[in-house]
């Protein structure tokens, strides 16, 4: 065995973690690192990327449209993520902007609006249809009334992105309409936050933004969770990462599930750039 290989660096890079971290890697040029791939976490709200898609099977399908109206009632309240719940019962929006808030701020209400909508069942039966076998929604996110939400595997979540990368999540046309929803969300508390900040950011710099991340990063009291695909000049790659069983609860930036996919992240994001485009 080779111990300096990268995936024995990552074990090492985790190694001091108090928890436990799942991996799923891929560069797309036949090279897939697996770390505990197929253990079940729950997925806190990486959920809502399998919601998102029924969202657009049903699209496709002709059973509901983008523009359907739906209306905000204080049945689907619960707090945590998101900003429907600072505003008033009875806010009307169509459904693709319901779904838009679900990922880009990760709104639990417009998360349990939209399994409403959808039917949690279709949501289930569309995951098991796309290959997704151990990915499962339980219940509605109100963290109240239940203690399991949803649960997912780094394997099912890195299997999510890979169709939509390849443009197989049921076309192309569809895998980069939500491609560019995933693309919008900007919180990545894993992925991002030790990548050289000044390719992210065009606006702030003048230069050309290199690196681009659609994500969608998932958090409760027992996981922390994140996952997607990084966008190089040199092509993409994706990565998903699960932690749980970690001693502190609480929420802030600095929390360790944080910082150790933070340095995983970056060690896969210096062989890809070393490399120039593969593992």
């Amino acid at each position: 065995m080779d111990k300096l290989s990268l995936k024995e660096r990552l074990k090492a890079e985790i190694i001091s973690f108090s928890g436990k971290m799942s991996l799923y890697a891929n560069d797309f040029r036949g090279n897939i690192i697996e770390i505990d791939a197929d253990e079940k976490y729950e997925a806190g709200g990486c959920i809502n990327a399998f919601i998102l898609a029924e969202f657009f099977r049903q699209i496709k399908d002709g059973t509901i449209h983008p523009q359907d109206r739906l209306v905000y009632e204080g049945s689907n309240y619960v707090y945590g993520s998101g900003i429907i719940r600072f505003l008033d019962c009875g806010l009307d929006m169509t459904a693709i902007n319901f779904a838009r808030l679900m990922i880009i701020v990760g709104d639990n209400i417009a998360a349990n609006i939209l399994i409403d909508y959808l039917g949690i069942d279709n949501i289930n039966n569309t995951c098991q249809d796309l290959g997704f076998k151990n990915t499962k929604l339980h219940n509605k996110l109100d963290f109240d009334e239940y203690e399991k939400l949803g649960t997912t595997t780094a394997r099912d979540y890195g299997k999510y992105f890979e169709k939509l990368y390849l443009g197989e999540m049921f076309d192309e046309k569809l895998s980069n309409e939500i491609i560019g929803i995933y693309k919008k969300q900007s919180t990545n508390p894993m992925i991002t936050t030790d990548f050289p900040q000044y390719y992210l950011n065009s606006e702030d710099t003048g230069d050309d933004e290199l690196i681009s991340v659609a994500s969608k990063s998932g958090t409760m009291d027992y996981c922390r969770n994140d996952g997607g695909i990084i966008f190089t000049p040199y092509g993409g790659y994706l990565l998903t990462m699960f932690t749980k069983k970690f001693r502190d609860p609480l929420y802030y930036n600095e929390h360790e599930s944080y910082r150790f996919g933070s340095k995983s992240s970056r060690l896969l994001f210096d062989q890809y750039m070393a490399l120039r485009g593969r593992f």
